[in-house]
């Protein structure tokens, strides 16, 4: 059987690149369809034929991956928690600090010299908003920066404020010669020395500890500057079963 002889130009179409060449059917008619999704959710597909991988020209169709789509959600939603987390933190510690700078302090006891109103190691909530509106009271609980080294701390208690006259008679407190009432010293932490009398300078206090004979006080490193002062000591909170109001 003879075969016909095939011309090159037999089979070239109009806009055919290459006149040497055969045409390849882009679709050829037996081969499966893949289906495109335009749109997530879209009921009417369109369908496309699958390309014939020896065809000169392949245009690629327009692949919708729903897998990486939910992941990429996931990340979106995950990167906003993050960031809404970062935001809540950043104002707490804003918060914080304005609060521990112009509110409230929270302190830890060192020693025995205020015994046995405060124990060693107590925990404290000191309210230093407290003296930006009034003044120290006598008998207020304070804490203050130690005169001769404004780098340490103390607590005491106040005994006598400005223009006070404040002297100390074999252990008993006098202000302006009113004996001053002690009743939270125990007897065997009560001193038996003797100091002034002294008059209290504007803008400075007198600050004693509650443990008489184991306190280093006004009567040893002077008067207290009010700017010194830092706050009232309002709450004992730890430990818990001896909390208390001042």
């Amino acid at each position: 059987m003879v075969q016909p002889e095939l011309h090159p130009q037999d089979d070239r179409r109009e806009g055919d690149g290459d006149p040497g060449q055969p045409f390849a059917d882009p679709t050829p008619s037996g081969l499966p369809e893949a289906v495109v999704f335009a749109d997530p959710g879209d009921e009417n597909p369109v369908s496309l034929t699958t390309i014939d991988p020896f065809a000169r020209t392949v245009p690629l169709p327009l692949q919708f991956d729903q897998e990486s789509t939910v992941t990429m959600r996931r990340l979106e939603v995950w990167r906003d928690e993050f960031f809404a987390w970062v935001r809540t933190l950043a104002s707490a510690a804003v918060y914080a600090t304005l609060i521990v700078t112009f509110g409230f302090q929270v302190a830890r006891v060192e020693g025995q010299s205020m015994a046995p109103t405060l124990a060693d190691q107590d925990r404290l909530i000191v309210n230093k908003l407290r003296y930006r509106l009034t003044s120290p009271q006598r008998g207020d609980i304070v804490m203050l920066y130690y005169p001769l080294n404004p780098d340490k701390s103390f607590v005491k208690r106040v005994i006598a404020e400005e223009g006070d006259t404040v002297r100390v008679v074999d252990g008993r407190v006098y202000v302006n010669d009113v004996p001053m009432r002690d009743d939270f010293v125990p007897a065997e932490y009560r001193s038996h020395d003797d100091w002034g009398p002294q008059v209290i300078p504007e803008g400075y206090y007198f600050v004693m500890g509650d443990h008489r004979n184991n306190s280093s006080d006004s009567r040893h490193w002077g008067f207290v500057p009010k700017k010194y002062i830092i706050g009232k000591v309002q709450v004992r909170w730890w430990p818990v079963p001896h909390a208390r109001v001042f």
